[in-house]
Order: structure tokens, then sequence, then C-alpha cells
């Protein structure tokens, strides 16, 4: 353990080990404290002499400033994230609670990429994000939901892909709804969408559908929604449910 100490910001990726990088499952071994929400710990190999410090899900900032307590004290920490650290998780948390306390910018802090939700996911479908798109939380417990809809009218417009992160939980299980009402005043009812729950896990599923006659309750906290841009298409297969994906080339958007 270092004497100074250290803080390692690591994302296990949305589901199984083999998506976990060398890295992050190295900076696993090394630290003495793991420091993330509690179900993302149970995912972390364990050893007699490390310390978990489990928490709910909706205290990214108090996490952050435990790892910074747990640092100068001399630990190694691991700060845990599902998917991808810096994508609606924990990398964020750990800064700006640096950036509010001027003494702890001093610290050593590394963040290791990990495997998001969104790439996962992608990968399931085909290609979906193979141009431009973007991603949005749906959540409004950290931002008000006007800033929400207005992101989602300049993604629509703009004609990106939009992959939506928490998309419905059950304190906020009409937001999904909303957000599909919105976008539907804005793009084909042929656009693609997709619905990727719990991609790499036993209880995996995925749904490909359309924007016109996608039923917005499938989504849940663990599930991520891709909507495809004007280009977006499905290539049907006789075996298996359809392949998504955007082209590449410019020429292929609407104008």
């Amino acid at each position: 353990m270092s004497a100074a100490g250290e803080i390692l910001v690591v994302g296990l990726g949305p589901g199984p080990d083999g998506w976990r990088t060398p890295e992050v499952e190295a900076a696993l071994g090394r630290a003495s404290d793991l420091v993330g929400y509690g179900p993302y710990l149970d995912r972390c190999p364990l050893r007699p002499d490390q310390r978990r410090h489990g928490s709910d899900n909706r205290v990214e900032l108090d996490r952050a400033r435990l790892a910074i307590d747990l640092c100068r004290q001399g630990r190694v920490v691991a700060v845990v994230s599902g998917g991808d650290p810096g994508v609606f998780a924990m990398a964020a948390a750990v800064f700006e609670a640096i950036d509010a306390d001027a003494t702890a910018r001093t610290l050593a802090v590394t963040v290791m990429p990990g495997v998001s939700a969104m790439q996962a996911a992608a990968a399931r479908l085909g290609a979906p994000l193979g141009h431009d798109f973007c991603a949005i939380s749906l959540s409004d417990n950290l931002k008000p939901w006007a800033l929400v809809e207005r992101r989602l009218v300049a993604a629509a417009t703009g004609d990106f892909v939009i992959a939506l992160y928490n998309p419905a939980s059950r304190a906020r299980p009409g937001r999904i709804h909303d957000a599909f009402a919105l976008l539907r005043t804005l793009k084909a009812a042929a656009t693609p969408v997709a619905f990727a729950r719990a991609v790499g896990r036993p209880d995996e599923a995925i749904v490909v559908t359309d924007l016109g006659t996608a039923d917005p309750g499938l989504a849940d906290m663990a599930t991520v929604v891709i909507i495809g841009s004007s280009a977006s298409r499905l290539v049907a297969r006789p075996n298996g449910r359809p392949w998504f994906y955007t082209p590449r080339s410019a020429a292929s958007e609407a104008p």
C-alpha cells in the first residue's frame, strides 16, 4: 500500500467478468479499500485484507468524499462503477468532490476506462452507434426535467442516434413515456429503436422495434434504450432479430 494513498476510479463494464479490462483487474487486486454502490461491489473479488464500503446508489458525492478521506489515510482506494466510470458514473463525482476541496487536489487519482452499457448494447445489436450519436440520462434527480426535454429536442433536431440511460425507475416510471411522447413529435415513426436490458448478464433481454410502436414500459434502470437517426437501418435476418446499424456515410443522411 502506498504511504501517500491513491484513488483508482474503475469501471467494471456492464456484465460478465470477461468485459473487465486487465488494468481494472490489477487495480482491484492492488486496492486496500473498495468504495461503491453495493451491487457493484458484489461483483468484485475480495481478499481477506480488503475493506468494502458499500452504499446506496444516490450518494455519489458521499462515496467520493469517503474515498478522499481514505486516500488521505494512505489507503489505495478503488472507486467502483459499473460500465465506464466516466459515463454517468463515479469519475465525475470524484472530481466534483476534489473541485470543492482545494486540499484534495494533490492526491493521486487515476481513472481507468471500462466498457459502457451503450457500447455493450451496440455490440449486441450490430452497429447503431456507427455514426454521430449522443447519450442522455433521463434521470431528473440531479437536473430539472425541462433540461432533459431541451436536450432531447436538440438531439432529435440534430438527427443524432440517441442512447438513453436511466430511463425508468420505481420513483420515475413515467419519464420514459414522456420522452417517447416528445420524440414521436420530432422523429419518424419508422425510426429503429432498441431496448437492451442487462446486456451480458443471465437475464439479458433485447427488443428491436420502431419508434411508432415501441412500448416505453419495457425499460427499467437496467435498460439502455437506443433510438436511431434518420439514416439508421434494420437488416432483416431469417434466423434471428434484425441487425440495427447506422451507416458511416453522410450521404445516407436525410436532408
